[in-house]
């Protein structure tokens, strides 16, 4: 999207609470991937939009994400999963200082691992793809058997500043990266069982339902 674009709607969006206010500044300061202002808002809206009762969150971080999805939904359970310790334990620390700490529940582990304690915990009416990029399309296959007849899952990133649109990408870590997600968006885009859209705000959210 256009920086001034972008700047304008984030001009728009309210103020966050005190402890939001100072997850962002945290995130900023000790570069912790939170998702951009205008790309959780979006992801915000289609959750009002769907009031899921339940959403898996794979990717906790340091739980902004999941406490900005249980303010925007009061009646709503945030199953999430992180695999850094040291993100783990500051995701508890903030979630613990917040008004919305018994609608999330966080897990310590790795997505990858952990599929029999979140089956036990679900099903889920959503599911929030935001960990490692190259692992994405794992995710899917192993955590949408968990999903309602009706539910959506959101995979953010997707769009990964762009880059996926950029013929070379010089350094080879990130273009192996970029190599992940171009098929993942490709697989998704043309998967038998799912209808997928790409909503190019914020980094990328891919929506993706039933047919």
């Amino acid at each position: 999207m256009d920086k001034a674009v972008n700047a304008y709607i984030e001009s728009l969006i309210n103020d966050r609470n005190d402890l939001l206010s100072e997850m962002e500044t945290f995130a900023q300061q000790e570069n912790v991937p939170i998702m951009e202002l205008a790309g959780i808002e979006t992801l915000l809206q289609l959750l009002r939009i769907q009031r899921p009762k339940r959403i898996l969150e794979i990717g906790t971080a340091i739980g902004y994400s999941g406490l900005r999805m249980a303010e925007a939904l009061p009646d709503t359970e945030i199953v999430t999963l992180e695999r850094d310790e040291a993100r783990y334990q500051q995701a508890l620390g903030f979630v613990g200082r917040s008004q919305q700490k018994d609608q999330v529940d966080i897990i310590f582990g790795d997505a990858l691992e952990m599929v029999q304690v979140v089956e036990e915990k679900g099903p889920y009416d959503a599911i929030f793809i935001d960990a490692a990029k190259g692992q994405y399309q794992k995710f899917f296959a192993l955590y949408t058997p968990f999903l309602t007849d009706e539910g959506v899952i959101y995979s953010d990133n997707v769009l990964f500043k762009g880059m996926v649109a950029e013929e070379n990408v010089e350094n080879k870590r990130i273009r192996q990266m970029v190599k992940k997600l171009k098929s993942y968006n490709d697989w998704l885009m043309n998967h038998p069982e799912y209808n997928t859209v790409i909503i190019p705000v914020g980094d990328g959210i891919a929506v993706s339902r039933r047919k």
